[in-house]
């Protein structure tokens, strides 16, 4: 609502934070193509389109976090929220100070990302191109559009290629948090859209292995392949 929308932005102004809003999802989706903001605070239930359809139109736009803030605290909706390319779900009621640390902590990946370094961190397997430094990825040559959380994920399989990561460890990673129950399907849900992005492609090639029982780990065996056929040639 209204009210709502106007108490969150007086919470984001006086911590020091410049606000732009609008009063529903195709007003949002507009602001975001216009303004380019560093983070989104959308709602689900919305004037016109839901939120999740006004955030399928934003990822278009936009790789900024998006905070998806709502009533409701069903499993299914948290779920269907990040499916569709959000990065965390805040529940209402909540404290102004909860909103503003996840606001905090969203951005602050941002800004470890736009770090300058001398020599760009990159990580290679057949058909797949990281760069930590710059935060792109590439499948066969195209650049792939990641979220903050499916960037951060990609990262730490590729650069432990032979750790097998639990779901309770991806999402205190990804979220910096203590995993709760719950949160196994969350991340279910985050690697199965990150495989849609990464191994949808020609090469077949099967980045992420599910080990049932114990987690994701990356697939090290494609990197012993492209270091022997680099020794080869």
């Amino acid at each position: 609502t209204g009210a709502i929308r106007i108490l969150i932005k007086s919470y984001l102004e006086k911590e020091g934070f410049l606000t732009m809003e609008a009063g529903d999802g195709m007003g949002a989706v507009e602001a975001v193509k216009k303004n380019r903001p560093d983070l989104i605070l959308l709602d689900i239930m919305l004037p016109d389109i839901n939120g999740v359809d006004a955030c399928l139109e934003i990822r278009k736009h936009t790789n900024a976090p998006v905070l998806f803030v709502s009533c409701k605290d069903q499993e299914l909706d948290k779920i269907i929220a990040l499916s569709v390319g959000g990065d965390d779900y805040i529940t209402k009621p909540f404290l102004p100070g909860e909103l503003i640390a996840r606001v905090k902590a969203n951005l602050r990946r941002i800004d470890m990302s736009s770090i300058g370094t001398e020599e760009e961190e990159i990580y290679k397997a057949p058909g797949l191109v990281l760069n930590a430094t710059t935060r792109e990825v590439w499948v066969d040559n195209d650049e792939v559009s990641l979220t903050v959380k499916e960037f951060d994920m990609l990262l730490l399989f590729i650069k432990h290629p032979k750790r097998i990561y639990s779901a309770e460890q991806l999402f205190e990673h990804a979220w910096k948090e203590e995993s709760l129950q719950g949160d196994k399907n969350t991340i279910m849900v985050y690697i199965s859209n990150l495989r849609k992005k990464i191994e949808n492609n020609e090469n077949n090639y099967k980045y992420i292995l599910s080990l049932r029982g114990l987690g994701y780990k990356f697939n090290h065996q494609l990197l012993q392949q492209k270091k022997r056929k680099e020794v080869v040639k």
